[in-house]
C-alpha cells in the first residue's frame, strides 16, 4: 500500500500510531517490530504497543567517503552474514580504493556492535526465523540504509518482510519494492525535500531514547506473555 498524500505529523509518536492503524491485520501473526535507530524507534514502539509484537532494533550504518564522512558511498548492516550497500553512482565520480571500502566496512561494524551491546542491555537479539518482520523507519529519502537492512532482515530468515514508514518519496519506494513482500506508506508526496519536512516536531532521538524505548517493550511484552498464578482452591 502507498498512499499519495502529503501529511504532516506531529511527532514520531503521532506518526507511530497513524502507521500502526494501517498495520493492524497484521496483529494476528505475532510479527517481530524492526526499527532503526535512533528515529525509527518512537515510531516502532508504537507500533509494537498496537500489535502487541516485540520490538527490536535493526542497526545500520553509512558508509562514509575518505575524508567526507558526510558523503555516503553505500550502508551495512550487521548479522551472521554482514550485508552491506553500496552507492554505485558516488563510486563512479569519487575514486576510492577496494582497501578503503573494506576497512570502512569494517569500522562500521564495530561501531554497530558497540551499538547494539548498548540498546539491547546485552540481551540477544529477537529472533525472526519464520517471523513476519515489520521493518520501521520515521521515513526515507534515498533508501539507502533502509535497502541494507531490508537485505539483512530477510538474512535472518524470517517467513515475510513487511517495509513500513510514515513518508518516502515514491520512486524511493518503487526501488525497494524488490526487497520487501509488501511495501507500506501512509504518505508519498511527489515534492519531497527531507523527511524532516513532514513533521512538526523532529527533534533528534538519543541513544538514551532508544534504550528506554526497548526497554519499555520488552516490559510489556514480559507482562503481556506472563503466565498468572494458579488460583487456589
Amino acid at each position: 500500500m502507498i498512499g499519495g498524500r502529503r501529511d504532516v505529523f506531529k511527532d514520531r509518536q503521532d506518526s507511530g500510531r497513524r502507521l500502526a492503524a494501517a498495520l493492524g491485520r497484521y496483529r494476528g501473526e505475532h510479527p517481530v517490530v524492526c526499527a532503526l535507530p535512533r528515529g525509527g524507534v518512537p515510531v516502532g514502539y508504537e507500533v509494537a504497543v498496537a500489535l502487541e509484537a516485540p520490538l527490536d532494533v535493526v542497526v545500520v550504518r553509512k558508509l562514509g567517503a575518505p575524508g567526507r564522512p558526510e558523503l555516503g558511498i553505500g550502508a551495512v548492516v550487521d548479522g551472521d552474514h554482514p550485508e552491506r550497500v553500496l552507492n554505485e553512482d558516488v563510486l563512479r565520480h569519487v575514486p576510492i580504493s577496494a582497501e578503503y571500502v573494506e576497512a570502512e566496512v569494517e569500522r562500521q561494524l564495530q561501531e554497530i556492535r558497540r551499538l547494539e551491546e548498548r540498546y539491547r542491555s546485552g540481551r540477544p537479539a529477537v529472533s525472526l526465523a519464520g517471523r513476519t518482520a515489520i521493518v520501521i523507519d520515521d521515513g526515507l529519502a534515498t533508501g539507502g540504509t533502509m535497502r541494507a537492512a531490508l537485505r539483512g532482515v530477510r538474512r535472518a530468515g524470517p517467513r515475510r518482510v513487511i517495509l513500513a514508514v510514515p513518508v518516502a518519496p515514491p520512486d524511493t519506494l518503487e526501488a525497494l519494492r524488490a526487497e520487501a513482500d509488501e511495501v507500506v506508506c501512509l504518505s508519498a508526496p511527489l515534492h519531497f525535500d527531507a523527511v524532516g519536512c513532514f513533521y512538526e516536531d523532529f527533534a533528534q532521538t538519543t541513544d538514551d531514547e532508544v534504550v528506554r524505548l526497548l526497554t519499555l517493550a520488552r516490559g510489556r511484552a514480559a507482562a503481556t506473555t506472563s503466565v498468572p498464578p494458579a488460583r487456589a482452591t
